[in-house]
């Protein structure tokens, strides 16, 4: 059995080293495909794979026409948009992700965004506090569970949006429930963006929802750029010189934002959530005991495919 690792943006070594204990501890081989620089070096890689592990690398239908003994494929972190799930089903590919390997990171990166805003971008200026300030945290789950525990450290009232989430799950956090995207956004300071990016979320945070926030709303998006609407968003915050918006997924609009709105706006120069050693590790040593696990036991239980 092979595994293989293709990451053009590679793992730390010390994932790798207990990438390879699990894989070599159950009996597999593993194989490395590092740094790559064209398809053609994944294409070739990929032929006698029967499992592989990526972070952002793209699996497309020609990925998986290549990979002829591959059964299953998992990211190395939450979101999997990079798969083509369609294709890897028609392939007979079981497709999945490592969620909570990520969380703690993304949701220190999300408060540290808010802290920054709150306090002018650190340009010297008098800003203001966290503490006493609403949060409403869009979708609740394991990143949205992070940010809910850190922001009550700082002494923020913590809302919560999530059609999926039971009200329970969120009272036995201390987080009020509410029950529309609406109601949250008109409640809350600071809204806090943990949604996927799907036919139902792409473009939906736009001038209506993110206008309804109180003045000085600060907008943190830490989850897709495809969600937001950025000609509304750019439009809003050109009548609105409360509001800011800061992320680490840059925007296609990024040079319109930073030049209308200095000091209301940033952007991380690449997607920063899970980039930290500790996500690293967590999410490469999951990929690896779940592909033993699937391959042992038939365990489907992140499977993200149909």
């Amino acid at each position: 059995m092979k595994v293989l690792v293709a990451t053009e943006k590679p793992f730390a070594k010390v994932a790798v080293d207990g990438i390879r204990e699990v894989v070599e501890k159950a009996g597999y081989e593993l194989a490395l495909l590092e740094k790559y620089t064209d398809k053609a070096q994944l294409l070739d890689a990929v032929k006698d794979a029967d499992a592989l592990i990526i972070r952002s690398d793209k699996v497309d239908a020609e990925v998986l026409d290549a990979a002829k003994a591959l059964k299953i494929v998992v990211r190395a972190g939450a979101g999997y948009d990079n798969i083509d799930l369609e294709a890897a089903t028609a392939h007979k590919v079981v497709a999945m992700n490592t969620p909570g390997q990520n969380s703690n990171a993304v949701a220190e990166l999300a408060l540290g965004l808010m802290v920054m805003a709150v306090r002018n971008m650190y340009n010297g200026t008098s800003g203001t506090e966290l503490k006493g300030k609403k949060l409403g945290i869009h979708a609740f789950g394991n990143v949205g569970r992070n940010v809910a525990r850190i922001a009550k450290g700082f002494g923020m009232e913590c809302y919560a949006y999530d059609a999926y989430c039971p009200d329970e799950v969120m009272l036995k956090d201390d987080v009020k429930p509410v029950h529309s995207a609406e109601e949250l956004y008109s409640a809350c300071d600071v809204i806090s963006l943990h949604i996927p990016a799907t036919a139902e979320t792409k473009q939906s945070i736009n001038k209506a929802l993110v206008g309804r926030m109180p003045k000085g709303g600060l907008l943190v998006n830490t989850a897709r750029k495809e969600v937001i609407n950025e000609e509304e968003l750019i439009a809003l915050m050109q009548e609105r010189a409360d509001i800011k918006y800061v992320t680490d997924i840059m925007p296609e609009a990024d040079a319109k934002f930073r030049t209308l709105f200095e000091g209301r706006y940033f952007a991380t120069p690449k997607k920063m959530g899970a980039q930290t050693a500790e996500a690293n590790i967590n999410a490469g040593i999951a990929a690896a005991n779940q592909i033993v696990d699937f391959f042992v036991n038939g365990n489907t239980r992140f499977q993200v495919n149909k």
